[in-house]
């Protein structure tokens, strides 16, 4: 890794890890949903592993913001992690982490654990009896 492919480290925080824009409070980023604070840690881990720089991060990230764009949706934030996650699942496919089939058959199941969890519980992937399909 190259210090040009490299986010800005923060002082103030402590983290080495600091995004244009990202809400933070003093112990760190913050995030809407858990599922936010799960894909962006899935990134961090991924690039810390050398699966991709952040050059090819953050081209796919604003490839995916541009695609938005071009479709009409409105850029006011409130879709930034739709489209983190949708950058991380295109560089997992095209860097072959993982293949397509694998790819789609663990979203249905983590959407079959959401359907199947109770109201205010967390969802995991183990709460769904279909997991294995």
């Amino acid at each position: 890794m190259t210090p040009s492919d490299q986010p800005e480290s923060g002082a103030e925080s402590g983290t080495p890890f600091e995004f244009p824009g990202q809400s933070r409070d003093e112990g760190g980023p913050l995030f809407a949903e858990p599922w936010q604070a799960q894909a962006f840690a899935l990134a961090v881990k991924l690039h810390e592993a050398g699966h991709f720089t952040w050059k090819e991060w953050s081209e796919a990230l604003g490839a995916e913001i541009a695609a938005a764009e071009g479709r009409g949706e409105p850029d006011d934030g409130s879709r930034y992690y739709d489209h983190w996650l949708a950058a991380l699942e295109r560089l997992i496919a095209v860097k072959g982490l993982l293949k397509p089939t694998a790819l789609r058959h663990r979203k249905k199941a983590w959407a079959q654990a959401y359907r199947d969890t109770p109201h205010g519980k967390p969802v995991e992937l183990a709460s769904s009896p279909r997991t294995a399909e």
